[in-house]
């Protein structure tokens, strides 16, 4: 018995229906794997980052772009923060021990927004006591001004009775740059360990 037209335009029109849920399905679970959901904020497409010089706590000079292969934790503070740096140091030694052999491919720098007192040897001394791995950059006041405006960073002195003298008012979040040295994510200030660890990973699939 030969098929009725409309009964043969029905059929086709179905399975052109189908084939756009698939398609749309399958662009989903793409997406779900190129993009990994993070705690922290996912740059798409991520940011070029200016090769800036600065000093390193090794002595030697380092621009952030210099880590390309490696997955880099950018943090802004100084050595004499009384709270939110130790405990972003501290959260991202953490978080980077728990890595296991995953570990070498991140590197954390920590960017002084306070050259006046951190020395390439102070930074070195603090970075030590969370992980010896950790570099700390330094240098001219202009450089470190314009790095932290790339990042969108805002830093100001503030006077204080403090025994540890001045303070610095400063962003608290963290930034991640991709294993091409560009601006990835962003990591709020409050993670835990166990969530800085898990972004990290998921970046390091990428």
């Amino acid at each position: 018995m030969p098929t009725r037209p409309w009964l043969r335009r029905l059929v086709v029109a179905e399975l052109a229906a189908i084939a756009i849920v698939l398609a749309v399905v399958g662009w989903y679970v793409w997406q779900s794997r190129a993009a990994p959901s993070l705690n922290g904020m996912l740059l798409d497409p991520p940011q070029e980052i200016p090769a800036i010089q600065l000093t390193g706590s090794d002595g030697q000079p380092h621009a952030l772009t210099d880590f390309q292969g490696k997955v880099t934790v950018v943090f802004f503070g100084y050595t004499h923060c009384p709270d939110v740096c130790p405990m972003t140091a501290s959260t991202m030694a953490r978080a980077r021990a728990m890595l296991g052999n995953q570990a070498d491919r991140v590197q954390l720098v920590f960017v002084s927004v306070d050259p006046e007192r951190d020395s390439p040897e102070r930074l070195a001394s603090y970075l030590a006591k969370y992980d010896p791995t950790f570099l700390g950059l330094t240098g001219d006041e202009d450089r470190i001004r314009e790095l932290a405006t790339v990042f969108g960073v805002h830093y100001a002195k503030v006077e204080s009775t403090s025994a540890l003298g001045y303070l610095v008012e400063h962003t608290s979040s963290s930034f991640v740059l991709d294993t091409q040295g560009k601006l990835r994510a962003v990591l709020p200030f409050g993670l835990t360990p166990e969530q800085v660890a898990s972004d990290l990973r998921a970046l390091l699939r990428r």
